[in-house]
C-alpha cells in the first residue's frame, strides 16, 4: 500500500538548520508530484513546498519560507526532502509529506509527519 514516512525533525536554535526526508513506497515516486505541508498549534495545514514529477525541475514555495526552504527529490531512493535553513519560531510546527498529483485516492495520503521546533 502506498506510504510516507517523515523524518529528520527536532528541536533547533533559532537561524539554525534542519532537513527533512520523506521515504515514499506503494507507487511508482518517480511520476507524482510531491509537496510538504505544515500544521501549527491551533493552525491550519499549509503548503510549503512542492516538486514537480520526473527531475523534480519544477518548484513552488509559499511566501514565508522563499529563500530559506528548499525542496529536493532523489527517485533512486524514492525520497522528497525538505532543507530548512535560517530558521525561525514561527516555522515550530509537524511537518507532512504528500503526493500532490494522481487520483484522489493517492492525494489523500498523508504520513505520520515529524515534529520541528524552534526555540533558543
Amino acid at each position: 500500500q502506498v506510504q510516507l514516512v517523515e523524518s529528520g525533525g527536532g528541536l533547533v536554535q533559532p537561524g539554525g538548520s534542519l532537513r527533512l526526508s520523506c521515504a515514499a513506497s506503494g507507487f511508482t515516486f518517480s511520476s507524482y508530484a510531491m509537496s510538504w505541508y505544515r500544521q501549527a498549534p491551533g493552525k491550519e495545514r499549509e503548503l510549503v513546498a512542492g516538486i514537480g514529477s520526473g527531475t523534480g525541475s519544477s518548484t513552488t514555495y509559499a511566501e514565508s519560507v522563499k529563500g530559506r526552504f528548499t525542496i529536493s527529490r532523489d527517485n533512486a531512493k524514492n525520497t522528497v526532502y525538505l532543507q530548512m535553513d535560517s530558521l525561525k519560531s514561527e516555522d515550530t510546527a509537524a511537518y507532512f509529506c504528500k503526493i500532490s498529483s494522481g487520483s484522489a485516492s493517492l492525494q489523500g495520503t498523508w504520513g505520520q509527519g515529524t515534529q520541528v521546533t524552534v526555540s533558543s
